[in-house]
């Protein structure tokens, strides 16, 4: 979404909002993100122009940024601006990033927004073992809650730098609320009464399972397998309404619905139980089974939006935070909302679950002989008209569905320990190697990795743009025989490096802080970000993110451009984990097509660094 095409009066109503809403400054173990310089951030823009302009573009771009920022102009006003916010808030760039970026989108959750982690098949086929390993998978994650709140949770690091450990919390009892021009992310886990609850839904049928004792006590997972062996007692039809595929539509159709189906007081009290729940556990039936080939990318598919309306898409609340998804073929991951919150602390959540002593072996623990109360099962009053928004859902999420193409493959030939001996960053190995992969099938273009900003208190993301002028130099060089290996290899090495020094030190959100602190102010968008080269800049046709995990998963969202990709990849010393989407309705994007290319460069960059000859 580009912010220049919001009128001026909605941009500044929510920047008064968000500006009142900031919290102020409280003691924390990491230092308040700074402002870049000016100066700094627009030679960046520049130089990430570079690869992708023709001169005589790149020269009108160059006057701009020069007009911008010449001495008592714009630029260096709206700087001083930001960095006035910058010393009255908690953190400059994060509420403006989080409604720009996630709450002011109106596109669908699923495959837009929400990014899903598919982890490795477990070793079962039967509805019995989903049950135990969804307990399992219950006590673990009740057992993280119970360390962050207790402070046992240990300080995360990123290179030497302690991290902000904010972002925790959040996770828990939260939801996003859909609204008519933008939505707000609601967080109940603060309230004096903290909600005691998660949602388990099966068969289109949500049950409120109480998880913790009268006196504070956490249910064993013995106790929650009985609990859960319950709710499919409850749930045997499959012919009730699938109420969550209201979450899955256009945001502003979502938010119209979400008013009419609160008019009702049963409705409300349900989606209520919904909202505030610690998390939902989502009991999905088999993924469709083809070819042993396709399951990776079906299982992936499925937990990023459910498999469609005759599959699993009705088991899931979009605006929910967290969602498990477990299988009852041994498929399970996690969906999220990311409005809260990013990839790092969910990964380490699901590393805590796939670590604890529950998930990694049997327990043997009896339940106690105390009587729980059974799950309540939360009913809807569906009257026509919610009945023709459920209707239009359906219809809008399965046309989504087959639009995306999804292709999921593990690259065995090497992991990140070939880069790390040749003393290369193994993401910026894998960022070069994306952009000859993308070149070899269309062109150079506008790309973003995505990085963390929580080396700052209350930081969130930054983008880091690709291609850079070295890079764009070796490609160029890769396929030209004339050039020697000697060279090549001296060119690669030059492109990694200058990708390496990139990393942490993106343009984007500093960029954004310019145009809304000119939107804040009531000033016109300054005219360098009306220019077409912005426009071109920021068309990302190739999204990627690196999620390193300590296990085989893989993280899966969509393009952010109806004509580009999105990959992502979790790197393990001798093998790497790829997804990679793109849309159907474009004829020049293949998601297969691309990840051949992805597994013949990288074998081709394997060859250079090791000749086999």
């Amino acid at each position: 979404m580009i912010l220049g095409s919001i009128p001026a009066r909605t941009c500044r109503a929510w920047l008064l909002r968000v500006s009142l809403r900031q919290e102020p400054c409280s003691f924390s173990s990491v230092p308040p993100q700074p402002v870049p310089p000016l100066a700094q951030t627009l030679q960046g823009y520049l130089k990430a122009l570079e690869p992708l302009l023709p001169p005589e573009e790149l020269s009108h771009t160059r006057r701009m940024v020069q007009e911008f920022s010449r001495p008592g102009g714009l630029g260096p006003h709206l700087q001083e601006g930001l960095e006035r916010r910058a010393r009255l808030t908690k953190n400059w760039i994060t509420d403006w990033w989080v409604q720009w970026a996630y709450l002011e989108s109106r596109q669908p959750l699923p495959v837009h927004s929400n990014p899903a982690i598919s982890l490795p098949r477990r070793d079962y086929n039967d509805w019995r073992s989903q049950l135990v390993f969804a307990s399992k998978l219950i006590a673990a994650v009740l057992d993280f809650r119970a360390k962050m709140k207790t402070a046992q949770l240990p300080v995360e690091y990123m290179r030497g730098k302690p991290m902000c450990m904010e972002l925790y919390p959040l996770l828990f009892s939260s939801c996003r609320i859909p609204g008519p021009k933008h939505d707000y992310v609601a967080h109940y886990g603060s309230s004096r009464r903290s909600p005691t609850h998660i949602t388990v839904v099966r068969n289109y049928q949500f049950f409120q399972l109480e998880v913790y004792n009268s006196d504070g006590s956490r249910l064993t997972e013995s106790q929650i397998h009985g609990q859960l062996l319950r709710i499919r007692s409850q749930s045997w039809k499959t012919d009730k309404e699938p109420m969550g595929i209201l979450t899955s539509e256009h945001r502003h159709t979502w938010g119209q619905a979400y008013n009419r189906l609160l008019r009702d007081k049963l409705n409300q009290e349900s989606v209520q139980m919904i909202e505030t729940g610690l998390f939902s556990v989502c009991l999905d039936s088999p993924v469709m089974r083809i070819s042993d080939e396709k399951y990776a990318s079906r299982k992936a598919a499925q937990i990023l939006h459910g498999g469609g309306t005759y599959s699993n898409s009705g088991n899931r609340w979009f605006d929910k935070t967290l969602q498990f998804v477990v299988g009852e073929d041994g498929s399970w991951g996690l969906l999220y909302e990311q409005a809260t919150a990013e990839g790092m602390p969910v990964t380490s959540l699901l590393h805590h679950i796939l670590e604890s002593e529950w998930v990694k072996k049997f327990s043997k623990t009896r339940a106690p002989l105390v009587p729980l109360p059974m799950p309540k099962k939360l009913y809807f009053h569906i009257d026509r008209e919610i009945k023709w928004d459920i209707e239009q859902a359906k219809q809008n999420l399965d046309i989504l569905i087959n639009d995306l193409d999804v292709y999921v493959f593990n690259f065995k030939k090497f992991g990140k320990d070939l880069p790390k001996k040749h003393n290369l960053s193994p993401n910026s190995f894998t960022q070069v190697a994306l952009q000859l992969a993308y070149y070899r099938s269309e062109n150079v273009c506008p790309a973003c990795d995505i990085a963390s900003q929580r080396l700052f208190r209350g930081g969130r993301t930054e983008y880091i743009r690709s291609p850079t002028n070295q890079a764009l130099k070796f490609i160029l060089a890769f396929d030209d025989r004339s050039v020697s290996r000697e060279a090549k290899l001296e060119l690669f090495r030059e492109a990694v490096d200058a990708y390496t020094t990139l990393n942490g030190h993106g343009i984007d959100n500093h960029l954004l802080g310019l145009k809304l602190q000119a939107i804040e102010e009531g000033l016109s968008i300054p005219k360098v970000f009306m220019d077409t080269a912005y426009g071109l800049a920021t068309h990302w046709k190739l999204r990627t993110g690196q999620v390193p995990a300590n296990t085989d998963s893989v993280m899966c969202f969509g393009p952010l451009v109806p004509d580009g990709y999105a990959v992502c990849y979790n790197p393990q010393a001798d093998h790497v984990h790829f997804s990679i989407t793109a849309f159907n309705c474009c004829e020049d994007t293949n998601a297969e097509t691309l990840s051949r290319t992805v597994k013949e460069t990288l074998c081709d960059l394997q060859e250079l660094l090791e000749p086999t000859v």
